[in-house]
């Protein structure tokens, strides 16, 4: 992560970015929005499920499992092969998320090394710990160059460092970075994307931005399009001032695009109530 200039919060300086306040705002409106339909009231739980499922399907998109929502909705099989193994992968992470929220703030690496063991699900011994020199990373669909082992370590530490130490950093700001950062260094072996997009949930939930989980960025993320998506990604890691504007406001239309989703379930769920 680079930001302009060494401040005590450089997460709340990339707040100050041209073009982020208005992201901030426009997420800010378009949640409030989800909060305050009536549906919510009465079956927020409902919502949130099926939000989760929606997030899921999206994130095993962007990780090269691009299934139909009704396939991921009816499967209970999720071993059959790679495309299976993603999308129960997603679908593990996206449960476990809001189980991890009360550790993240005081151990934000402890819980990374977790939903990487929850995405692999299996006991490797690679599984559940930063990569180490020489070992190598599967993650065809990010091309970026790979830093080091011991660079992608002492960023991590950094990053821990900082969602330790708080700041006055908006959540989206905050969750755009830690999901662009993980993308950049690919601290794990596998799984790194599927990490990473949970991250960013995580963050979102715990922030009190989107406390029930309804607005999942991650289908946001994939109905913008792999292709915006590391386009926008190329933006963070540039760490240019407008490279880093640009992919926190593409982190910020994804969770739009999930609160407009969720707002649509809201609006169905009230027609068959009607």
């Amino acid at each position: 992560m680079s930001t302009a200039g060494a401040t005590a919060d450089p997460l709340a300086a990339l707040g100050a970015l041209p073009g982020v306040a208005e992201s901030v705002e426009s997420v800010r409106k378009s949640v409030d929005r989800v909060y305050g339909h009536r549906i919510m009231r009465r079956r927020s739980n409902a919502i949130t499920s099926e939000a989760a499922l929606r997030g899921a399907r999206g994130s095993a998109a962007l990780a090269g499992a691009d299934w139909a929502l009704e396939e991921v909705r009816r499967r209970t099989d999720f071993s059959g092969d790679d495309e299976a193994r993603t999308v129960g992968a997603a679908l593990r992470l996206t449960a476990e998320a809001g189980q991890l929220l009360s550790i993240w703030r005081q151990s934000p690496l402890r819980v990374l090394a977790r939903l990487h063991l929850v995405a692999a699900a299996d006991e490797a011994d690679q599984v559940g710990r930063p990569r180490q020199e020489g070992e190598v990373v599967d993650e065809p669909l990010v091309g970026l160059p790979l830093p080091s082992a011991a660079e992608a370590h002492g960023r991590l530490e950094g990053l821990a460092g900082l969602i330790i130490a708080g700041g006055t950093a908006p959540a989206l700001v905050t969750a755009a970075v830690v999901h662009g950062e993980l993308l950049a260094l690919r601290p794990f072996t596998s799984h790194n994307g599927l990490v990473a997009r949970t991250a960013e949930r995580i963050v979102l939930i715990g922030s009190g931005l989107d406390p029930k989980s309804v607005c999942a960025a991650e289908m946001g993320h994939a109905e913008l399009g792999r292709a915006a998506y590391l386009e926008a990604l190329d933006g963070y890691v540039s760490g240019t001032p407008d490279g880093m504007a640009a992919w926190i406001a593409h982190c910020g239309r994804a969770v739009e695009l999930g609160a407009r989703e969720s707002t649509a379930v809201c609006e169905a769920l009230q027609r068959g109530a009607a």
